[in-house]
């Protein structure tokens, strides 16, 4: 996957940060979304986390997903 992929989230997931249900448990399974950023390097130096992926399904509702969290929406 690469910058620019739409995607799904293809597992169970529950987010506490979506915008409209602030505070409040929100499972965005099945929500599609674009892949702004991926995560390889923190201050020059390559890093491997655990959820590189930095996905916008809004404007104002990104996260950061894994691997085994989304699949291509192609």
């Amino acid at each position: 996957m690469k910058v620019g992929d739409r995607v799904r989230v293809k597992t169970p997931l529950n987010v506490f940060h979506h915008p409209e249900h602030k505070g409040k448990a929100f499972d965005i399974t099945g929500l599609e979304g674009e892949i702004v950023r991926i995560h390889t390097e923190w201050h020059g130096r390559p890093i491997s986390p655990n959820y590189p992926y930095e996905v916008r399904f809004t404007p104002k509702f990104v996260t950061h997903l894994g691997d085994h969290e989304i699949e291509s929406a192609n």
